[in-house]
């Protein structure tokens, strides 16, 4: 199938586009410049230039590729896992999610593209007892940033599977990254953070985190893309873990001193309501529909040996 890319040079996008290609689809990467259109095509890839910001642009590209399937991938986060740096980067972030992927949507129409996936988040289910679905509401009365950020969510997923009736749309919401290009990997912010001591245990850890290989989400998404049904998939790995189980295995994967544990009062001081709500009410999510319908099968967590915590 030929494919229309819209993010493919991202964390997730490259290797996306590398599962894309091994599984004998044709790509075709958005880009803003000529300069990075060159660098694509020079990796063997063909580009597509156009600005999501640009409705005309874009839809001009998108009509002119003719592809069968498109695939959103537009965030723009910081490099580093800070309180400081996430605040800053949350006005394009959002721009660039919503606007952007509105004119993104609006050209797939245009061009009748049969099917469209949307990059969302799956770790905002309402915190309660067991593992989210596809059907948990999210968490609107959680901390000031992640209510106003599951809001986000839930207008860009409503938006394309509103649109079930001329395209089929497809919600994939993701698990916490890992893996190379993402916060964490040893070379990466969050186990900087680790080893010099500045990620904490909050309270009592129990807020619960599903994880998520940055290479399982490229190869859910093209099962996705090839298999899925118009709809929600939670796409995360097969155990999700409390903070107080994964992240003293994360810092002895990584050499790192045992990490710290933090008061929710002096947790509120440092890093607010959203370091709260990550280490003590997140709650984690169930991969069962996108293992029976996409035959998904993630990998464990690199950090667990023969599913013990090393």
């Amino acid at each position: 199938m030929k494919i229309f890319v819209a993010g493919g040079t991202g964390a997730i996008g490259r290797p996306l586009v590398a599962e894309l290609l091994a599984k004998g689809h044709t790509p075709v990467v958005l880009t803003r410049s000529q300069e990075k259109a060159q660098a694509l095509k020079q990796e063997g890839l063909e580009p597509a230039i156009a600005d999501v910001f640009d409705a005309d642009s874009i839809k001009k590209a998108i009509c002119s590729v003719q592809p069968e399937v498109v695939i959103e991938q537009l965030t723009s986060l910081p490099k580093t896992y800070t309180r400081e740096s996430m605040s800053a980067a949350a006005a394009f972030n959002k721009r660039i999610r919503l606007e952007g992927g509105a004119n993104v949507l609006a050209a797939a129409q245009a061009a009748g593209v049969r099917r469209y996936l949307r990059q969302s988040i799956a770790f905002w289910g309402v915190p309660g007892v067991g593992l989210a679905d596809e059907e948990t509401p999210l968490a609107y009365d959680a901390s000031p940033a992640v209510a106003a950020d599951a809001r986000i969510v839930t207008e860009l997923e409503n938006s394309l599977l509103a649109n079930s009736n001329n395209i089929e749309g497809i919600v994939l919401r993701y698990g916490f990254f890992y893996g190379p290009g993402t916060w964490f990997y040893p070379d990466a912010d969050a186990a900087q953070q680790v080893l010099q001591q500045q990620f904490p245990i909050v309270g009592n850890g129990e807020g619960v985190w599903s994880w998520l290989h940055i290479e399982d989400a490229a190869i859910a998404t093209a099962l996705a893309a090839e298999l899925g049904n118009a709809g929600i998939y939670l796409i995360a790995n097969d155990r999700p873990l409390a903070v107080r189980e994964w992240l003293p295995a994360f810092a002895q994967w990584l050499k790192a001193p045992p990490p710290p544990t933090v008061s929710i009062e002096d947790a509120l001081k440092a890093g607010g309501a959203d370091a709260v709500f990550y280490g003590t009410q997140m709650r984690g999510v169930s991969n069962a529909k996108a293992k029976r319908e996409l035959n998904f099968q993630p990998r464990a967590l690199e950090w667990i040996v023969n599913n013990d915590i090393v």
